[in-house]
This record gives C-alpha cells, structure tokens and sequence, in this order.
C-alpha cells in the first residue's frame, strides 16, 4: 500500500479530515483527535495509529511485525504504533489498524464531534 492509498482510504471514513498541526506532517482527524499520522511523505511511508487502549495490547504489532512496527515517538505509551506501508503488513491488517484506531478515538469523542453515519 502507497501513502496517496492510505491517506484516501483515512479520509474516507466518516467525518474525517487532513490537518497540517506541524509544518508539512500531515495527519487524518475526526472531530478535534487525530486517529492517523501520515508523516511529510519524505522517506518511508508510514502510518501512526492508536493500536490498542494500552501499551501492552499494542504490543502484539511488534511481536507480529517487528520488521515493520514500532512503537510512536512521544505518545507510544498510550497505545500509538508506527507501521510501514511497504513492508511485510499486508494491505488488510494495515487497513484494519486504521479502522481500530479510528473507531478508539470516536468512542471517546463527546457526543457533539462524533461523525453521523
């Protein structure tokens, strides 16, 4: 998967759109919360997403990927991994770590920023 792909398939999801917080990083919110880090596009295309609610869960990735996984600089203790977009994680999985970090964040959006399905 390409980084164009995955910054389509984030904008994709409901009420999502691209921010630029940090000069040139761009990054995919819903409501005011980011649920995916896209990086500038130099280099390895990555994605950051919430893998899990507590650093233990996200853990899996990097014992599943640890080629191509790593733990977020700066908010990784919170569940935050790194993915590579053209190693061995095939297009589903990172597909579903996009859907998983995005659903995470909704749930804890207050009730006025959740998208309307």
């Amino acid at each position: 998967m390409d980084r164009a792909d995955m910054l389509a398939y984030c904008l994709a999801k409901p009420g999502a759109w691209l921010d630029q917080p940090w000069e040139g990083d761009e990054v995919v919110k819903v409501g005011s919360r980011i649920f995916a880090f896209l990086g500038n596009g130099a280099g390895e295309p990555t994605v950051g997403v919430k893998c899990g609610p507590t650093r233990e869960v996200a853990d899996e990735w990097l014992h599943r990927h640890p080629d191509d996984a790593r733990v977020m600089a700066y908010i990784g203790r919170s569940g935050w991994n790194t993915l590579r977009l053209t190693g061995g994680i095939d297009a589903d999985e990172l597909t579903e770590a996009v859907d998983g970090s995005y659903d995470m964040v909704v749930a804890k959006l207050p009730k006025r920023e959740r998208p309307t399905v």
